[in-house]
Order: structure tokens, then C-alpha cells, then sequence
């Protein structure tokens, strides 16, 4: 009789055992399904400002030269930059007149300064949220031997819509390795809970001379 009892014994131990991993298997394959769809993808794309691939509204100021281009963006936005006297603006809209109305379309800096003709834009699940573009901003008190001004490279993070389109950090390219770092986080971090006209904008980082230039006005 105890050989037979210590038979049904273990059969009966291999069967929880069995139906608890059973159990395991099936609440990972219904948990799976649901973790997925809570989870949200931040990732970054990229898009170009280069002339050649924007449209030129109207012609070239005689006077000044200036200029404004119209760039296709993501989910429908375009970037709009002014140029005025050696200044830019970005904004960004659904449309042109939308991008202008923005207060980012208000943001002159002093200093003479330029962007670079590409802008990297922070989505979650594929929706735009923030935009990260490179300036150079002229030091009038660095000049090369020729006398020009020695641009100093300077990263700019804007807020996009739903909500006002404005700029909510600046972090000096030279005086932080990690820049582009530091940008995307500070796009992560701040960008959707940045309240245009009542924030300050954010130094991120290591605060060199771009940034000085910069918050000097």
C-alpha cells in the first residue's frame, strides 16, 4: 500500500506543479497584451529646413534681405522661419498662419544668429510634442582674424501644440558633451507642461556663452 500511496502522491505534486505554471503561462500571455497598450514609445525623427527643401513666401527684402520659408514637418505641422536683419525665428502650425501667430514667431535674440537646416522632433507613439533645433548665435566679443564674429552653437527646445508654441529650454552645446542629451530630456521632462508667457525658460545643463548671449536680452 505505500508504494501505491507514494505513487498517487507524487502524480498529484506533478499536477499542481503543472497547473501552476499553467497558471503563470496564461496570466503573462493576458498581462502581455495590456502592458503593451498602456506603454508609450518616445522616440525622436527628423525632418529638413535647408531652402532647397522649403518654400520661399514672396521675395527677398531689397533692404534687408529678409527672407521667409515655409518647411514641411510631422503629423501635418510646418515650420515656419523668418529672417530679418541676420536674426531668425522658427515657429511651428498646422498651417503658416497658425505658425506665425505663435510666440515663438516673436523670439528675436540680439545677437546676430542662423539654425542649422535640421530639427529633430520628440513623439510619443508617433505624435509630435517638441522640436529640438541647433542656433548659432554670433559673440561679437570673439572674433575670428578677419574680425567676424565666432558663432557659438546653442540648442533650442520648443513646445508644440495642443497649447501655445514657444520656447521652454536653451542648453549651450559647448559647455555640455552631452548636449543633445540633456535636450531630448528636457524635451521629455518640460516641453508638455510648459506654460507659454508664464514660464521662464529653462537653462539646461551647464549655462557657456551661447546661453549668455542668449539670456542677455
Amino acid at each position: 500500500m505505500k508504494p501505491m500511496r507514494s505513487l498517487m502522491k507524487g502524480a498529484l505534486l506533478n499536477l499542481s506543479v503543472t497547473l501552476k505554471i499553467a497558471v503563470v503561462v496564461l496570466s503573462g500571455a493576458v498581462a502581455g497584451p495590456i502592458c503593451q497598450a498602456n506603454a508609450q514609445t518616445i522616440g525622436s525623427s527628423y525632418t529638413s529646413t535647408a531652402p532647397k527643401d522649403c518654400r520661399t513666401i514672396g521675395k527677398p527684402g531689397e533692404l534687408d534681405g529678409s527672407t521667409r520659408r515655409v518647411c514641411p514637418g510631422k503629423s501635418g505641422l510646418v515650420v515656419v522661419i523668418s529672417e530679418d536683419d541676420l536674426r531668425e525665428t522658427v515657429s511651428v502650425g498646422r498651417s503658416r498662419a497658425a505658425a506665425s501667430r505663435e510666440p515663438a514667431a516673436g523670439v528675436w535674440f540680439g545677437p546676430f544668429n542662423s539654425t542649422t537646416g535640421r530639427i529633430e522632433w520628440r513623439s510619443i507613439d508617433g505624435k509630435p510634442f517638441a522640436i529640438i533645433q541647433r542656433w548659432h548665435i554670433a559673440d561679437n566679443s570673439d572674433q575670428d582674424k578677419d574680425g567676424r564674429p565666432i558663432a557659438k552653437p546653442m540648442l533650442a527646445v520648443t513646445r508644440l501644440p495642443p497649447g501655445a508654441v514657444c520656447h521652454v529650454a536653451y542648453i549651450d552645446v559647448k559647455a555640455n558633451a552631452n548636449a543633445n542629451e540633456l535636450a531630448r530630456r528636457a524635451a521629455d521632462g518640460i516641453a508638455r507642461g510648459f506654460k507659454c508667457g508664464k514660464d521662464a525658460v529653462k537653462v539646461v545643463g551647464k549655462a557657456g556663452r551661447a546661453v549668455e548671449l542668449v539670456k542677455r536680452d
